[in-house]
């Protein structure tokens, strides 16, 4: 695979073979907004106010490094260039990944998984990778626009099986399918379950920054759907018993007088009851009013 995304994957796995040799972790347990270690190629994240490293050692792990094929050599010099951003940085991080969107990623793969972590980055939104669908699910809900790149093959369920829970549970998630081994059937039967695009490995890290882009907008889309459909509810919820009926039967159609004999009230009772609604539900007229409603049977 000679393009971008396997060339990433390659420099993730050659520095990290020959940093681990060296007293980098494998596996750090703290993550940091600047300090990562390589984080153009992919690297995990690791507090390197906390790794003491010599400079002979520093030197001559930028000699093993030289040597061999991979990494290359623009990768080497963003790894040491990364250690040294992140020691002279403040502890405070001045951008904050609270309001990013978030991309979550769920494969298998220990170098897929990092290789698209580093180009979710380099986009500038944050990553949030996991390798199994129990892991992916452990994560809290983010309230910013999110998407999930997923692979199929998964160790504990289906690709597509997780697509059914994450539609039905988390409903502002679209998701970007990614794989080596489908076919045409699963890719249609993936779209049709409402997937934003289905990429075959090895794809173009172009390809994929497009398909997470517009997956990002429906998420921003069906967040801010959500949020002005809560805001109805609650208002909804404001109303009385008697201005929740008069409200179902005018959006109906019904005149007041008509609401009066189906509730059982004078046509002045409806009339106050109606002024009520308008006001609670912050309606400007009729239309406005009815289409509030339909809104709210939708989220039904």
């Amino acid at each position: 695979m000679d393009n971008l995304f396997e060339a990433k994957r390659r420099n993730v796995l050659a520095i990290r073979e020959a940093a681990s040799a060296f007293g980098l972790p494998a596996k750090p347990a703290e993550r940091t907004a600047h300090a990562r270690v390589g984080a153009a190629q992919g690297g995990d994240a690791i507090p390197l106010s906390r790794i003491n490293l010599s400079e002979e050692t520093l030197v001559n792990l930028r000699r093993r490094l030289a040597a061999t094929r991979w990494p290359k050599r623009e990768a080497v010099n963003d790894f040491f260039q990364g250690m040294e951003l992140a020691q002279t940085a403040d502890a405070g991080s001045s951008m904050s990944s609270q309001d990013q969107p978030v991309v979550f990623v769920v494969d298998d793969d220990v170098s897929v998984r990092l290789s698209l972590e580093s180009l979710i980055l380099s986009a500038g939104w944050c990553p949030k990778a996991f390798e199994s669908a129990l892991a992916f699910f452990s994560h809290p809900r983010p309230n910013v626009p999110n998407c999930l790149i997923l692979d199929v093959n998964l160790p504990d369920i289906s690709g597509l099986d997780l697509q059914k829970l994450v539609s039905a549970e988390w409903t502002d998630t679209p998701i970007v399918f990614v794989t080596g081994f489908g076919d045409v059937a699963m890719t249609v039967k993936a779209m049709k379950a409402g997937a934003v695009e289905f990429l075959m490995k090895p794809f173009h890290a172009d390809t994929l920054l497009s398909a997470v882009k517009e997956a990002l907008e429906r998420s921003r889309t069906a967040l801010e759907f959500n949020f002005e459909v809560r805001a109805l509810q609650d208002r909804h919820a404001s109303l009385s018993c008697r201005e929740q009926e008069v409200m179902a039967l005018v959006v109906s159609g019904l005149l007041n007088k008509q609401v009066g004999f189906e509730l059982g009230i004078s046509e002045t009772t409806v009339k106050a009851h109606r002024g009520q609604v308008m006001r609670k539900m912050k309606a400007r007229s009729l239309p406005d009013l009815v289409n509030m409603a339909a809104r709210l049977n939708y989220a039904h």
